[in-house]
């Protein structure tokens, strides 16, 4: 019986994955639609649509899927939805605060299935501008240490273009900058042969709030559920978790 559990959980576990990862898919892949039709679909000269292309590339999603993707945005092929992005704000459990940044084509869905995952997992919905304030609209690149770079030969290539600052999160270097400033870092890097992870915009808090292992996990569980209505592209929260918290979780 036990090898037939472990078989059972297992196969469990594989379709949880299997599932987020179709979800992630479709989240690169409206990313990239978005990103054609706001900008067109070269992407020599659409630099949020060459990083959404390298996002979802770096996450192995097929490039036919791609190609679909930017063919529908740029209305070269049928079938594209008139994504809107809709900001929701809302506070999590010990007074996190959340942004809840979707795509999505009808409103009304949107909103509810946001309230209802928002109020089921210990939260509650704020009304618009009263946690955005805390909130600051960044570049945000990700370099994995994996490739070899240091902190040292990062700062050297992109502080001239615009970079603000370097930040060490263990396995990977965090580089902030404003999000004016996003492409022009990206080109450094790239420039200097340094291979990173992702380059998005993101919303990074002014000030956040320490979490402990009770809280910290509200907090996550109350994540994971927004995140997985498809049409949420992004959770940002303004909580701290130390490395022993998360160590314990």
């Amino acid at each position: 019986m036990s090898g037939h559990s472990k078989w059972a959980t297992t196969k469990h576990k594989k379709a949880i994955i299997d599932s987020r990862r179709a979800k992630n898919f479709a989240k690169f892949i409206k990313g990239i639609e978005v990103a054609a039709r706001n900008g067109g679909p070269d992407v020599s000269g659409n630099p949020t649509l060459f990083d959404a292309i390298a996002k979802a590339k770096k996450n192995s999603v097929p490039a036919d899927n791609i190609d679909r993707a930017v063919k529908r945005g740029a209305g070269l092929e049928s079938g594209g939805a008139d994504y809107q992005t809709i900001m929701y704000e809302g506070y999590g459990p010990n007074g996190v605060a959340l942004l809840i940044e979707c795509l999505s084509d009808n409103r009304n869905r949107a909103a509810s299935e946001v309230r209802v995952a928002v109020t089921r997992n210990g939260g509650n919905m704020a009304d618009p501008g009263s946690v955005s304030y805390m909130f600051n609209r960044k570049g945000v690149i990700i370099v994995s240490k994996a490739n070899g770079a240091t902190e040292d030969s990062i700062l050297e290539h992109v502080l001239d273009a615009g970079a603000e600052e370097v930040n060490d999160l263990g396995e990977s270097f965090e580089i902030v900058s404003e999000a004016s400033d996003l492409v022009a870092v990206r080109t450094a890097l790239q420039g200097a042969n340094i291979d990173y992870e992702s380059a998005d915009t993101s919303f990074l808090a002014s000030m956040s709030v320490p979490l402990d292992v009770e809280g910290a996990k509200k907090v996550f569980e109350l994540i994971d559920a927004i995140e997985e209505l498809d049409d949420v592209q992004n959770v940002y929260g303004n909580f701290d978790v130390s490395d022993e918290v998360m160590a314990s979780l």
